[in-house]
């Protein structure tokens, strides 16, 4: 998807919000609908009969009959195709969706006919919306020539995009039969085998201490007034700035793994279930409720999901995924692994031969040589995923 950032004048700001209602509103009828089905009443309406029902919903309301007849159908659409991925296994349930929170609706035509897009100066195009009229977006990029749809969406920031469907093609490789291990970490965001450390940048410390003080004065503001929307509108700001900054450092990492690297070795890391809630029910609640919730918010504040993702968009056919177990106990010198080895969170140090190196770095340069097949077998050493070898070995002596 190639997203721009779109820049509406008022009047246009209220006709985009309104198509997000309608198909918000569409949305939610269908999801009701099929909530209320049972298998004893029959297959719930599909696609067909719910279009049929949507006509007949606007002969009846004038004011979703204001509304772009495309915007609503294609919510319906939308709608068809989650309920497919669901019944596939590959996605959740299709759920409600909540003003304020998910504001977007997507149009589909033939470009020139149903909608167009034209270029005005250097940065600066248009894109011409139904029913409401010639939106003016920057120009960052070209606009990819065969997009058959478009989706526009409002953050919680009030920020506008629209994103034109078009899947670009995937970074060449560079040919030079070079591997890298990547290992993912909290303190740091992504270890490479060849040594180099980054994180990702996030708030600066006034930034982070400026939101405390917002979520602060939000605890105490009284729920439906002015200010609480003003609250929420400033921290939803800088939330936004954040997601940002961590989203161009998933970009630019992925971009330049891809570049330089024809094997790129990745933890085959469960990240939805590893950020889960640990709270628990009534009958069997969960311990460490606090530290576990810690622990999710910097897993997912370092895009671990995001970083692997984008890998293999632009690396097709060259993103190997690792078992990550032992990879961080396991030395890359001898190939000794005991849990002793690892020494605190950033220092690794081998009980066995004395070898010492960054934690995330040592089961990065591991990652890699599982992914490139090499077994590690040492002096005692045993391979990865072998059982655990306890007893101390010899150190080997300088070369």
């Amino acid at each position: 998807m190639s997203r721009y950032r779109l820049c509406p004048t008022p009047a246009q700001e209220a006709g985009l919000l309104e198509h997000c209602g309608h198909a918000r509103f569409v949305w939610n009828l269908a999801v009701e609908q099929h909530s209320w089905w049972t298998p004893r009443r029959g297959p719930a309406p599909g696609y067909a009969a719910q279009a049929r029902q949507l006509t007949e919903a606007r002969a009846a309301n004038p004011w979703l009959a204001a509304g772009s007849q495309t915007v609503q159908q294609q919510a319906l659409r939308d709608f068809a195709q989650a309920m497919a991925n669901f019944f596939a296994g590959t996605h959740r349930r299709p759920t409600w969706r909540k003003a304020g929170v998910h504001e977007g609706f997507r149009v589909v035509g033939v470009r020139g006919r149903a909608w167009e897009v034209r270029r005005l100066s250097r940065y600066t195009g248009q894109v011409r919306i139904p029913k409401v009229g010639w939106v003016r977006f920057r120009w960052s990029r070209p606009v990819p020539p065969d997009v058959k749809s478009f989706r526009v969406t409002r953050d919680r920031a009030g920020r506008w995009h629209i994103s034109f469907a078009a899947i670009p093609d995937p970074i060449p490789p560079p040919g030079n039969g070079e591997a890298v291990g990547v290992d993912r970490g909290v303190a740091v965001s992504a270890a490479l085998s060849t040594g180099h450390t980054c994180t990702v940048p996030g708030l600066t410390p006034g930034e982070a201490e400026r939101l405390k003080r917002l979520l602060r004065r939000l605890a105490r503001a009284e729920q439906g007034s002015n200010r609480r929307a003003r609250l929420k509108a400033a921290i939803a700001r800088l939330k936004a700035r954040e997601a940002d900054r961590r989203k161009d450092w998933v970009e630019k990492t992925t971009t330049d793994l891809a570049r330089r690297f024809d094997i790129i070795a990745v933890e085959d890391l469960n990240v939805r279930g590893m950020t889960r809630s640990a709270k628990g029910t009534l009958e069997a609640p969960g311990v460490n409720v606090r530290q576990k919730a810690g622990l999710n918010r910097g897993i997912l504040a370092n895009g671990w999901g995001q970083l692997v993702t984008r890998l293999e968009d632009k690396a097709r056919g060259r993103v190997t995924r690792v078992d990550p177990r032992y990879t961080s106990q396991t030395c890359h010198a001898c190939g000794y692994r005991a849990p002793e080895n690892r020494e605190s969170q950033a220092v690794f140090g081998c009980t066995a031969c004395g070898h010492r190196a960054n934690a995330d770095v040592n089961a990065a340069r591991n990652i890699k040589d599982t992914a490139v097949g090499r077994t590690v077998a040492a002096r005692g050493g045993t391979p990865l995923g072998g059982p655990v070898n306890r007893e101390p070995q010899p150190a080997l002596l300088p070369v």
